[in-house]
């Protein structure tokens, strides 16, 4: 490896006859060297984490990582985690190298329109990349939910032969090794951002509170952040922190591939901590001027400084992006190895299908995430005029979905009593009993959100997650991915108005319900009782490629009495008229708790005369996915006198009320005060509604 000219390499000769130890240096190099040419070309990107972790990535996927480049969709495979997504060279050439379908072309056309590689990480299980990261410390939170997922679906599915039963069994005896059809890890890469930001400290203390042992995180201690020394803001003893936590912290030279084995093979040994192996690594390992600077974290290496750096490594000039054959065969070897692996699952899975045939049909249905036929008819029923708090009903429901999904698991963010979110009887998911069905978050909002990711992205379970609404804010980075990766996962978000009164304005929101609306493939629904709260979570369960937020409330809300009004089932179509009038000349438009009392003033307009027709808009998403024909119907255009009602701050509803429309709503913040007077004093009761709506039909 000493060949410096700058000459074209011959890939079927260049590297052959090397020692194994020579032929994994070739095999890391070229590793760098793709990470180098990938972001040079690009002009954009970061080269310095791919290039120093390069040895401790290569020993994790060649030597440890259970994957199947012929069958990357396996159940039983490990999961990787590339949580420093900025690293994305790294993850794109070892999937280049295994034979994903990454090509050469693939990795040319970095960070490019069209491309499959993106500037980060982005989910696409067929190409091997498990998870969308980018965003510090959510990739961290998604390999919690996955490692803890993986527990969870062990102890309801490997049942020892002694057993030969089809009930779920204590972590400590899960079948493993032949006996097993669920027996992977989640590993992951994460670096000192990963570290820094607060998610990763909620997300770490979970994992060791659960005693997730199967979760393994190399951490890329380059001691470089963007500004430069991570010492300029970064100066805690992380291996303290994470024994503080529960973990196994182990400490290695991150270019000692050996080194990085044995720490690998002891935390596989630890069955009830989690572990974080500490890589001390140089960033941009092998460049002459740029190691170990801040200015390789973020910005192309330059064409002098890769010329200089393949120089130094003994690496070809050209061509660039340079695989020798040699180092193909290394990787398609142990490619072949690892298909072999999936295969033998296939097997054993097939001889547990016969064996437990009733277990068999379950892991179908869960794997499916499948609704049984149905379903709708045994939801609870719900007595017109009655009062019922949305939450509420909603509580009630997942009594009922408890028992016909089981891949159906949540919790709250310490609210289970306040959100209605515990399912009795079903039991807690605690260390070293992961059969429950109820999830204890605790006070972690943000790792609640990234869990409930990874959970989802694993497989086998719908996760809903609940808290306040104005607490969404706390969740919002991983709400955003769980919609750009198109994830089932249902948000139950309570007090969802500042009708939850006196707790005032620090816990009544006003701008979330809308803040969450912007969101693009997150559908919103704010039902207006607890018969359309029923629906709603059907719809949750119906809809597979996106998640849900469930807008529910603390207050008691009258069941509508559907006499004269259209079905709760309308609410399938986002927007529906509720009450309708002979050519109306009035169009209220009204979401959630302001429901009731928007027809509370269409009927003392009616009796007036006047012709009102009352819209509920419970969804805008699922509104606006129906036909124009429809939307027009609900709301055409001769109608221009239009009036929204909802108890939050009015920005975006004018795409319903038009131009000649009002916005009936609150845009400022809340006030501590009985709800009750709360809606007297803005103007949430019949009356006031009314009134506003006369000015309006008045106007010129």
């Amino acid at each position: 490896m000493t060949d410096t000219a700058p000459v074209p390499a011959d890939p079927d000769t260049y590297g052959r006859s090397l020692p194994p130890a020579q032929l994994e240096e070739l095999a890391v190099n070229t590793i760098r060297a793709l990470a180098m040419d990938g972001v040079q070309k690009a002009k954009s990107g970061h080269p310095g984490m791919p290039m120093g972790m390069a040895d401790a990535a290569f020993v994790l996927w060649t030597r440890f990582l259970r994957h199947s480049p012929a069958h990357p969709e396996w159940p039983d495979r490990d999961r990787f985690v590339l949580s420093a997504g900025h690293g994305s060279m790294l993850l794109y050439s070892l999937l280049h190298l295994f034979g994903y379908p990454v090509s050469l072309d693939d990795l040319k056309s970095f960070r490019q329109w069209g491309s499959c590689t993106p500037g980060h990480p982005e989910r696409c299980a067929l190409r091997g990349i498990e998870t969308t990261t980018g965003p510090l410390g959510q990739g961290f939170g998604n390999g919690v939910g996955m490692a803890l997922a993986e527990r969870m679906l062990a102890s309801a599915y490997d049942v020892p032969r002694s057993r030969g039963t089809g009930m779920a069994v204590a972590a400590g005896d899960l079948a493993t090794g032949e006996d097993a059809i669920v027996d992977h890890y989640t590993y992951g890469i994460v670096s000192d951002g990963d570290l820094m930001e607060g998610i990763s400290h909620e997300a770490a203390s979970l994992a060791g509170h659960l005693k997730l042992g199967r979760l393994i995180y190399l951490y890329d201690d380059n001691h470089i952040s963007i500004e430069g020394s991570t010492d300029l803001a970064f100066t805690e003893d992380v291996e303290r922190r994470f024994e503080a936590y529960g973990w196994q912290a182990l400490r290695v030279d991150g270019h000692d591939r050996e080194a990085v084995a044995r720490a690998i093979e002891a935390a596989q040994v630890e069955k009830e901590r989690p572990s974080l192996i500490m890589c001390r690594t140089h960033i941009a390992k092998g460049s002459p001027n740029k190691q170990d600077t801040a200015a390789s974290h973020g910005e192309p290496l330059g064409e002098e400084e890769v010329r200089a750096t393949k120089l130094a490594l003994g690496w070809p000039l050209e061509p660039a992006f340079f695989v020798p054959e040699v180092v193909r065969e290394l990787f398609a070897v142990r490619g072949e190895r690892l298909d072999k692996e999936a295969a033998a699952w296939r097997e054993r899975f097939a001889r547990w299908r016969r064996a437990h045939p009733e277990l068999a049909e379950r892991w179908g249905r869960q794997m499916e995430n499948s609704i049984p036929e149905g379903l709708a008819e045994r939801l609870p029923r719900f007595e017109p005029g009655k009062e019922v708090a949305t939450r509420n009903a909603s509580g009630d429901v997942l009594q009922v979905l408890n028992a016909e999904l089981p891949g159906l698991v949540g919790g709250s963010a310490d609210l289970a009593p306040s959100t209605k979110t515990l399912i009795k009887g079903a039991g807690d998911v605690q260390a070293g009993a992961y059969s429950g069905r109820n999830l204890r978050f605790g006070v972690r909002e943000h790792a609640m959100g990234a869990m409930m990711n990874g959970i989802s992205l694993h497989g086998g379970f719908i996760p809903y997650g609940a808290t306040f609404l104005v607490f969404a804010d706390y969740m919002r980075p991983a709400i955003r991915l769980a919609a750009m990766m198109g994830q089932q996962v249902i948000y139950v978000f309570t007090h969802d108005s500042v009708f939850v009164g006196e707790d005032g304005p620090t816990h009544q929101p006003v701008e979330q319900a809308m803040s969450l609306r912007v969101i693009p493939n997150l559908v919103v629904i704010r039902p207006a009782d607890a018969a359309e709260t029923a629906v709603a979570w059907l719809l949750a369960l119906e809809r597979k490629t996106n998640p849900t937020a469930l807008l529910l409330t603390r207050h008691n809300l009258p069941v509508l009495d559907r006499g004269d009004l259209a079905p709760a089932e309308m609410i399938r179509r986002g927007g529906y008229v509720l009450l309708d009038a002979r050519e109306p000349e009035l169009i209220l438009i009204a979401a959630g708790s302001e429901v009731h009392v928007t027809l509370g003033a269409a009927r003392l307009l009616a009796r007036e005369g006047r012709r009102v027709r009352v819209v509920n808009m419970a969804s805008w998403e699922l509104f606006d996915e129906q036909p124009e024909e429809y939307r027009r119907s609900v709301l055409p255009p001769k109608v221009s006198r239009r009036m929204s009602v909802e108890a939050g701050i009015t920005l975006g509803w004018e795409r319903y009320v038009g131009e000649h429309g009002i916005k009936h709503g609150i845009d400022r913040f809340g006030a501590s005060a009985p709800w009750k007077v709360i809606a007297e004093k803005w103007g949430f009761t019949p009356e006031a509604i009314a009134q506003k709506a006369r000015a309006l039909l008045s106007s010129p």
